[in-house]
């Protein structure tokens, strides 16, 4: 399943996209974390700063599972593994959408880029 255009649209009007894997039980969200996200050839896509590490990524690696928060709404999802031959595309949006943040460099490197999850509806 791909994500209606509405959805797009509304990602690109707001900054705030927050994300919440479940939780070992199957059953409870984790916190919503505030996480950049970009567009990259019609799909989502997260990358978790502190890379692999990084308890989000995770949980939703683990899970599979879970939600995102934006613009007051909240929409069930799942999270796989990005496919490697969308890196450049990534690194492109990621570099389009904030070309002058000071971490930009961290968020294209080699640890977040090991660490970027598809996000998908449910």
């Amino acid at each position: 399943m791909a994500w209606a255009a509405e959805f797009f649209d509304m990602f690109a009007a707001n900054d705030g996209l927050r994300i919440a894997p479940l939780r070992e039980d199957h059953a409870t969200f984790g916190t919503p974390t505030y996480i950049w996200a970009v567009i990259a050839e019609g799909r989502l896509f997260v990358r978790a700063y502190s890379g692999a590490a990084s308890s989000w990524y995770r949980a939703a690696l683990r899970e599979g599972a879970g939600q995102v928060h934006l613009a007051g709404q909240v929409f069930d999802v799942r999270f796989v593994q990005m496919d490697e031959a969308m890196t450049p595309a990534i690194d492109a949006a990621y570099r389009a959408k904030y070309p002058s943040s000071p971490y930009l460099a961290p968020m294209v490197s080699a640890r977040a880029r090991g660490a970027t999850v598809e996000v998908l509806p449910a």
